[in-house]
């Protein structure tokens, strides 16, 4: 049987990953550019084009079956990035159609959360599920909805954002103009605020974090601290697992999932936030739902991840 392709691009604030992905989920080589670099798109999106026409050609591929594009505030509809904060590029730029008029293949664009969930059903822990919801914890949370097979995108392409979901009301200010929100408490950079507050509010606290500059601590280094065994640390992901918790129960009571997968960094703290999550998932979980979910780890390669999820979005067609 001949191997399809798909090229998958990733598009950050600082760097643009693209890959050519095998149909068996395999990463054969990845090429890249600084999007930071770019302010005019077209040469943006050529230069990307001369970059993937390379990996076609040193891998003796002649077609592919499209290109999948992951993109902050990308919308799978219009196949378009809208007002993306963090790219040069403002407003409304129309992806799609730049690339198609490049390469003359079908494009599908969509954001970074529901490229990661069709990426997990595609290539990863969720191949063979037809429901489960997807959680990414990066900078901020993300989120990919599945059911019956495929992805809710609702009405206008901007279905799933849970991590906009308020969770504590009036509770800590978010990027997006309103108090509480999910992200605001469970991404890596809720962790750290959770820890500079406790560290705050606990001033004999002698531990590795007190030796760190509130501008450098990162949520890796908590995660190290609390696997080390430091006490606040500890109750640092104890109470981001206890949060967590709480919205992956909520988003059951709506999706009613097989599983519930988590990805992204503060997920390799491994236990100390896996055994609070799942401790408070089963606390708050409506009893009709009990033990009728998984709670999983993401099994897409870390290395490869977002190009894959990208290049999934091409099967999503």
């Amino acid at each position: 049987m001949n191997n399809t392709y798909c090229i998958g691009i990733d598009i950050g604030g600082t760097n643009t990953d693209i890959g050519l992905v095998r149909d068996d989920g395999r990463c054969l080589a990845k090429k890249n550019i600084p999007t930071n670099m770019y302010f005019d798109v077209e040469l943006y999106v050529s230069d990307i084009c001369d970059r993937i026409r390379k990996l076609m050609y040193e891998h003796d591929i002649v077609t592919i079956e499209g290109i999948g594009i992951a993109a902050p505030m990308g919308n799978y509809y219009t196949g378009c990035i809208e007002n993306a904060a963090n790219l040069n590029f403002k407003g409304v730029i129309n992806l799609s159609e730049l690339f198609q008029q490049r390469l003359d293949v079908p494009v599908v664009v969509s954001n970074d959360a529901n490229a990661a969930a069709y990426g997990e059903l595609v290539y990863g822990g969720a191949r063979g599920m037809k429901h489960f919801v997807m959680f990414t914890l990066g900078t901020g949370v993300g989120s990919g909805i599945v059911v019956d097979g495929k992805l809710v995108h609702g009405k206008s392409g901007g279905a799933g954002e849970l991590g906009h979901a308020i969770l504590i009301p009036e509770g800590r200010m978010c990027g997006c103009g309103r108090k509480g929100c999910l992200e605001t408490y469970c991404s890596a950079t809720g962790i750290c605020r959770t820890a500079l507050e406790l560290m705050k509010s606990t001033p004999d606290y002698d531990g590795p974090l007190s030796k760190v500059s509130s501008d450098s601590l990162t949520s890796k280094m908590v995660g190290d601290a609390a696997k080390d065994g430091d006490s606040l640390a500890l109750k640092v992901f104890e109470m981001t697992g206890y949060w967590l918790g709480i919205a992956m129960a909520n988003a059951v009571t709506f999706s009613d999932p097989e599983a519930i997968f988590l990805f992204g960094g503060p997920v390799k703290a491994g236990d100390v936030l896996l055994n609070p999550v799942r401790k408070s998932f089963e606390e708050h979980l409506c009893f009709v739902f009990a033990g009728s979910v998984e709670i999983r780890v993401s099994e897409l390669p870390d290395n490869d991840a977002a190009i894959l999820g990208a290049a999934a979005l091409v099967k999503a067609k």
